[in-house]
């Protein structure tokens, strides 16, 4: 998440929490898209992950001086938390720059109504930041994993959320630091109608969300060797916490909407609650008692707005609702991909005809199937099945129908050129590898063994 909201309006009913997902529907105008990207800074001399303050004994400038050069050079507005620069801000736009856990620098991209104009934001992004980053010889990585540090030697960031989600997580599953300190992910977020309209796009990205982990795995390498995994990425995220996590089963019952992900989201533990600049530690309560106001550790307090916000962006779904949609399931990768995802999904979504295409396709498909699904691919990639297919078969259906979307939606850039060719680096690993076949196939065959290839080939 970009920042953390502040708005303390309160509430004290589950009916308002409803009506605040209503209101993100957007009947009128068009949909839009956004594209959040993670990525590893490092530094290229020796390969080591870049800490915040940087190593002024090396005299090595960090993820700081980075955030402060790219505030000066784009005229963001800084997010603070306490002394600390955290992230930036694009008031007229929307989008957002900001430090996941272990020093991930992210993308948020503001709402755009082409896959050409996320593009583009892509491109004067690393402009801007390979300006700043180059003289301080930092690099970035494409992988959706750290291919070579070990957990205790990535430094955390200064903000106080992650102090108290690194207290909890071990207490809830056995791979959450991991998910944390050592995981980069692509996003999407995609815009709803209505409620039923809602409904409909969860049902149908939720159960694509194990192919697109298939079509994006990208982080076969972890401790400085193979670690049998295709996507690892989605492996960590099997065993981060389940109640937070997964593919959520509901949403597929009779009489899913916005109630029910109410519900769900109020029995989902909390982290914290925000006053003023302070994160109170409430990690393991239960919304329903701040929204009661009989939180134990905050006598009296009664919920806000931003308190309902806040905790939604800590739970962890393959797919999450806020007041739009956001696809969880892909590792990040080379910038071909950043664009795919959206692209994906945008042409799936976003058009009649695909959405219904999509929806056939999924329809017949039971939990137990969903569920087995997404176990397997973590390994399997394309090569896991599901309702006697493979992942590759029905790839080459959904990529059809997403195509098709995109080509009737016909959003030309100013070469005449529509969205369908954002497709085809997926169009590219259907019909042959994924990112982690083909960098274990160089592993193997063209380095040796040696992982520190990967700080020369898979950067930004």
């Amino acid at each position: 998440m970009a920042r953390d909201v502040s708005d303390a309006t309160p509430i004290t009913s589950r009916e308002e929490l409803v009506a605040w997902f209503e209101a993100g529907s957007k009947p009128q105008g068009p949909f839009r898209v956004g594209t959040e990207h993670e990525k590893f800074p490092f530094y290229r001399a020796d390969h080591t992950p870049v800490p915040y303050a940087g190593q002024p004994e090396l005299s090595r400038a960090g993820i700081r001086v980075l955030l402060e050069g790219m505030q000066k050079s784009g005229g963001w507005e800084p997010i603070m938390d306490g002394p600390n620069i955290i992230g930036l801000f694009d008031a007229k736009e929307g989008g957002a720059i900001s430090l996941e856990p272990g020093g991930q620098f992210e993308l948020s991209g503001a709402p755009v109504e082409t896959i050409h104009a996320a593009d583009a934001e892509l491109d004067a992004h690393f402009s801007a930041l390979h300006a700043i980053a180059d003289p301080l010889g930092i690099g970035f990585l494409s992988l959706g994993m750290t291919p070579k540090w070990h957990r205790d030697e990535i430094p955390m960031m200064p903000k106080q959320r992650y102090e108290i989600m690194a207290h909890y997580m071990p207490k809830v599953g056995t791979r959450g630091l991991d998910m944390m300190f050592r995981t980069s992910t692509v996003q999407a977020n995609l815009d709803y109608e209505s409620e039923a309209d809602m409904v409909r796009k969860l049902r149908v990205s939720l159960a694509l969300q194990p192919l697109t982990t298939a079509l994006f795995a990208n982080s076969p390498f972890s401790d400085g060797k193979p670690n049998g995994f295709l996507s690892a990425r989605s492996e960590v995220w099997r065993d981060t916490d389940k109640a937070r996590a997964g593919m959520l089963p509901f949403a597929f019952e009779p009489g899913m909407g916005f109630e029910r992900y109410v519900d769900y989201a109020l029995d989902v533990p909390m982290y914290f609650v925000k006053r003023g600049e302070t994160y109170h530690d409430v990690a393991g309560a239960s919304f329903r008692h701040l929204l009661a106001g009989h939180l134990a550790a905050l006598p009296g307090e009664r919920a806000t707005l931003s308190d309902w916000a806040n905790h939604l962006s800590t739970i962890f779904p393959e797919v999450r609702l806020k007041r739009y949609l956001e696809m969880r399931g892909a590792d990040t990768g080379p910038k071909p991909f950043l664009t795919a995802l959206p692209a994906l999904f945008v042409g799936l979504l976003y058009d009649p005809l695909a959405l219904d295409g999509a929806y056939e396709l999924i329809k017949g498909w039971s939990t137990e199937d969903r569920e087995r699904l997404r176990d397997e691919v973590p390994r399997l990639a394309l090569e896991a099945r599901i309702a006697g297919r493979s992942l590759r078969e029905l790839a080459r259906d959904v990529l059809g129908l997403a195509r098709a979307g995109l080509a009737r939606r016909a959003k030309l850039d100013a070469k005449g050129r529509d969205e369908t060719h954002f497709l085809d680096p997926l169009d590219l690993v259907a019909t042959g590898r994924t990112q982690a076949e083909i960098l274990l196939a160089h592993y193997r065959e063209d380095w040796n063994g040696n992982i520190d290839r990967t700080f020369e080939t898979c950067v930004y």
